[in-house]
């Protein structure tokens, strides 16, 4: 089973990255054999029509990356109540049809989201957002659980986060994600 993480910042050590490390953790602690990786979209281009086709070599890495992926994670941030505009550009580059005719990489794709913030929304109208979208671009998208945590900054030790009582919940959604890409 493959499952690529996408992280909607691409800031190093940004919550929802040190989020989406923790999971890996969890999913090896479920089944070692799980190939669990987060998607380096650091150089992907703003989309323009005027690039698309052929598409430039980042997208078209990223894009072989998610269609050989069984699942996608996303770790979304809330940035103004949405999530980031840069994780917008990524899914529109990521649902164009690639120019050897075939389809776009996400038809299809099971997905499940999580999300950490500084402030209290625990990104919940970010990913409601995201849900829109996703299901808008026919992802198989696991609503629940969901994961939210917020006031993300008074979990970090030594600049490390460190989810406590969110530990559970996230193994919990872990787990629910491997069961729901086994169906």
């Amino acid at each position: 089973m493959k499952i690529v993480a996408i992280v909607g910042s691409l800031r190093r050590d940004s919550l929802n990255r040190q989020l989406a490390e923790a999971a890996g953790r969890e999913l090896a602690g479920i089944d070692p054999s799980i190939d669990y990786s987060i998607l380096d979209w650091s150089q992907v281009p703003v989309l323009n029509q005027d690039i698309e086709h052929p598409a430039p070599e980042a997208v078209g890495a990223a894009r072989a990356e998610v269609a050989s992926a069984d699942g996608i994670w996303f770790f979304t941030p809330e940035y103004n109540h949405f999530f980031p505009g840069g994780l917008k550009n990524l899914v529109d580059w990521l649902s164009r049809p690639q120019s050897d005719g075939s389809p776009q990489v996400l038809a299809g794709k099971p997905a499940a989201i999580s999300g950490i913030t500084p402030g209290m929304s625990g990104t919940g109208l970010a990913q409601d957002h995201l849900v829109t979208l996703l299901s808008f671009l026919n992802m198989r998208i696991m609503n629940q659980p969901r994961l939210t945590i917020p006031s993300g900054f008074s979990l970090v030790k030594d600049g490390r986060l460190e989810l406590g009582e969110s530990q559970p919940r996230l193994a919990t959604q872990a787990a629910a994600f491997v069961a729901f890409l086994g169906r």
